[in-house]
């Protein structure tokens, strides 16, 4: 259970990354309003997810999920630019993942 509520974590942590993106730099209400509700939803999960995870596996794997997430999302959905370096980046921190998750 402690996996899923750490995945969902995760996934919030994707949304409030994107809102942040969309608030202008918290000038627009609304994205900045779902950005803290989500920050808010992603930290409550991921302390949860910490009672019966090691603190460097839990935090570890929430970044990664957030941070290729947010890669995926700004490739996606906000046309950045894609290269073959940063795709071989994110697959790093992907392999990262794979590996702390084997590792517990």
């Amino acid at each position: 259970m402690s996996w899923l509520i750490l995945s969902l974590a995760g996934l919030l942590e994707i949304v409030w990354a994107l809102a942040m993106k969309q608030s202008q730099g918290f000038t627009r209400l609304m994205p900045t309003v779902v950005m803290l509700i989500t920050m808010a939803g992603s930290f409550g999960l991921l302390a949860i997810a910490m009672r019966s995870l090691p603190l460097g596996t839990a935090y570890m794997v929430w970044t990664g999920i957030g941070a290729v997430g947010a890669f995926i999302v700004g490739v996606w959905f906000l046309d950045e630019a894609i290269s073959p370096l940063r795709v071989i980046a994110a697959l790093l921190i992907v392999a990262g993942i794979v590996t702390m998750k084997a590792a517990t």
